[in-house]
């Protein structure tokens, strides 16, 4: 069973895209092993920092190391990455010399009310997740418009379209990990 490091960009208490997150990890449960792994203790990237790295990002890039991939699921602000998001990925590559993100099996999903979903934030993470020298997943595209009737109490995926549309994209990131993961 693959192992699944989690990123959400929100921070928010009551966010879609965590949502969307459980209810991924939910759905997945018989073949991915999911940890979200929190960023609410991740300091602001700072240089100064990088000789002690704080214990939550020290425990943040080993769980991402450990995993044999990694799931990002969020929202869009101002049609970019969130900043939370980016200073996770900022972190999981310092210092200079200790990326944790190289090689890695990546893939993207995301949620918002807007009609456009979160698409213009996947793209841009594409480009940066490249040049991290990420094996970003580019196909099937996750850009789901948010609606609560599509998940229930739980945060499983009750919407029958979205559940099978989801089951498929767990199963192209479970094969692409096998093909593109560790060895």
């Amino acid at each position: 069973m693959h192992t699944i490091a989690v990123l959400v960009g929100s921070l928010r208490k009551e966010s879609f895209n965590k949502k969307l997150a459980l209810a991924l990890a939910e759905l997945g449960k018989e073949t991915l092993r999911f940890t979200i792994i929190p960023l609410d203790d991740v300091p602001m990237f700072n240089q100064d920092l990088e000789g002690n790295l704080p214990e939550p990002v020290a425990r943040m890039k080993q769980a991402v190391k450990d995993a044999d991939g990694m799931l990002l699921v969020t929202p869009e602000y101002n049609r970019s990455i969130p900043p939370v998001l980016k200073n996770a990925l900022d972190w999981c590559t310092r210092p200079p010399g200790t990326s944790v993100l190289g090689g890695k099996p990546v893939a993207i999903a995301g949620t918002s009310p807007g009609m456009v979903g979160t698409a213009a934030v996947q793209s841009h993470l594409r480009s940066v997740l490249s040049m991290l020298g990420m094996v970003v997943m580019g196909q099937p595209e996750v850009y789901i418009v948010w609606n609560r009737d599509y998940f229930d109490a739980e945060n499983r995926v009750v919407d029958e379209k979205n559940r099978t549309f989801l089951s498929l994209f767990l199963g192209k990131f479970t094969n692409w990990i096998a093909m593109h993961g560790k060895k």
